[in-house]
């Protein structure tokens, strides 16, 4: 199974930080966001990823160059414009092939276990969700008996946590360009096609400031 990282997201709200670098390479504990990713998944298995980058996109090229160092191949996939995630994801469909594949959001950090993605997909996506972070109290989706549904009123709600195993079959008749990833789930999720885990384990959304020093928190109480 190959895994995509996206890494095109500007992380306006970690300026000065992201003005001359790349949010990916922002670093917590002395080591950039997307490593502790790349290192993660190489520990799990995937040898083959993808990244798509856009804002000062060289500059996490040239870090990772082509992942020898971490024991894995990357295959890149600059985009000029940002095409959000669903787009972006399209457009690295050459390279991730006709197989399921995973997907990890760039600005996130976890100790989820990516090897537990690496399962037959039933349906058309596989959603790793978590607990409702204090900034989005109102969570994404629902989990009922391993399948996700669209939020339903007074539902107990749980938040996505920005990783999940996609099958290219979810963007069959999508126009190239940029488009959310969430319409696409959402309409897999009526038809029944969407399974879903729930994660308790550490997560961070790292889109602020105060987040970046949370996971500076969590990394320094696992030392």
């Amino acid at each position: 199974m190959k895994a995509m990282i996206l890494a095109a997201g500007k992380g306006e709200r970690l300026r000065p930080l992201t003005l001359h670098t790349p949010k990916p390479l922002v670093r917590a504990g002395g080591v950039p966001l997307i490593e502790y990713h790349v290192r993660a998944l190489a520990a799990a298995g995937f040898t083959e990823l993808v990244i798509n980058h856009a804002w000062l996109g060289e500059q996490i090229e040239a870090y990772l160059g082509n992942g020898e160092r971490f024991g894995v191949s990357i295959a890149w996939s600059p985009e000029g414009e940002p095409l959000e995630t669903g787009g972006g994801i399209q457009r690295a469909l050459p390279l991730l092939g006709t197989e399921p594949f995973a997907v990890v959001n760039g600005d996130i950090w976890a100790d989820y276990d990516f090897a537990q993605l690496r399962q037959p997909l039933v349906g058309q996506a596989h959603l790793v969700l978590v607990p409702n972070p204090a900034h989005h109290p109102a969570g994404d989706f629902r989990l009922h008996g391993g399948q996700v549904s669209d939020v339903g009123p007074g539902a107990d709600t749980l938040t996505y946590s920005g990783i999940c195993v996609l099958s290219p079959a979810l963007f069959e008749g999508c126009q190239p360009g940029a488009f959310k990833l969430a319409p696409l789930l959402r309409k897999a999720m009526a038809a029944g096609r969407v399974t879903g885990e729930r994660f308790l384990g550490r997560w961070v959304d790292v889109g602020t400031h105060e987040r970046l020093a949370e996971v500076e928190r969590l990394l320094k109480d696992a030392h």
